[in-house]
């Protein structure tokens, strides 16, 4: 009888720590990790994730060590991985991190819904849970896997990265810390979004929550992220090539400046009522416009500053 208990108890324990929401909040992928075909300086590699093959542009400074960071670089909707590499590999050397550009083509991730709005539905202007895809398919599923195998290639010992997306790589890298609360991010920079999905339960998907899988999103952790929101002064033209102009989009303001603004306020607001940690930032850069250069620049002195 002692022993059936004794049993009992140790099946009953590990059922209990198994299930505790405070152990680890991040799941490695079951999948074995195939080393990048990545070496010192520039390059580029392919990575085979969920039968798509995609490019990653990098740049790996000569000095960087086990320690350093690795920081991905997130395109805007010319999907020119390879320019954003080029343009940030400066500040690569200059702060030794390492440089990971994925391209996100639009032959395999196509328009909005492929690309800036993650691939998480079918149509992300519609969003119902019979067009939601399975994770496998999300383009926010590919950060996780690239990672480890930059860092397995590189033998790197941080178990974070971060995150810089412009324009339309903004839009990714907002609602990928939204849709992916678990992934091994630190410090990320969204710089000149066009439009932002909110945290607000009342706005529909994908300007806010409501008919989304975010309606479940836990604010506390969402607005304690390391996030900063970044435009250029100069980025205010409403007849932007490419800005969003609806009901949903325009509440957020009429140009990428106030829409930062808007979207980093609504997160302060909440945090104030609820009485929750606040760790977003926001950042307007003087003298700058649409431009890729300037928001780079600022993202990378803000991550390693």
């Amino acid at each position: 009888m002692k022993s059936i208990l004794k049993n009992f108890l140790l099946i009953f324990a590990a059922f209990i720590i198994s299930c505790n929401p405070t152990g680890s909040s991040f799941s490695p992928n079951p999948d074995p990790v195939i080393p990048a075909d990545i070496s010192i300086g520039e390059g580029m590699f392919i990575l085979s994730f969920n039968n798509v093959d995609i490019e990653v542009f990098y740049y790996v400074p000569e000095s960087y060590t086990a320690s350093s960071k690795v920081v991905f670089a997130l395109h805007g909707g010319s999907r020119d991985a390879e320019g954003i590499r080029n343009n940030m590999i400066q500040k690569s050397i200059d702060y030794n991190f390492i440089l990971i550009a994925p391209k996100f083509s639009s032959s395999n991730f196509s328009l909005g819904d492929g690309y800036n709005l993650g691939n998480v539905y079918v149509d992300g202007d519609n969003p119902t849970t019979s067009t939601l895809n399975d994770e496998n398919e999300w383009s926010f599923s590919i950060i996780e896997p690239l990672f480890d195998s930059v860092k397995n290639s590189l033998s790197l010992e941080s178990e974070k990265y971060n995150l810089f997306g412009f324009s339309a790589g903004a839009q990714f890298v907002h609602r990928f810390i939204q849709f992916k609360p678990d992934a091994r991010f630190d410090k990320v920079v969204a710089g000149a979004a066009g439009w932002y999905t909110v945290p607000d339960n009342s706005i529909p998907f994908p300007y806010g929550y409501d008919n989304s899988i975010l309606i479940s999103t836990n604010l506390s952790n969402l607005l304690s992220s390391d996030l900063h929101i970044q435009v250029g002064a100069l980025d205010n033209n409403p007849n932007s090539a490419g800005l969003r102009h609806n009901e949903y989009a325009d509440a957020q303001g009429l140009n990428r400046v106030t829409r930062a603004v808007h979207f980093f306020e609504t997160g302060q607001n909440i945090a104030e009522t609820s009485n929750y940690n606040f760790n977003w930032s926001l950042h307007i850069i003087q003298g700058a416009g649409h431009n890729l250069i300037p928001n780079a620049e600022n993202a990378c002195d803000l991550m390693f500053n």
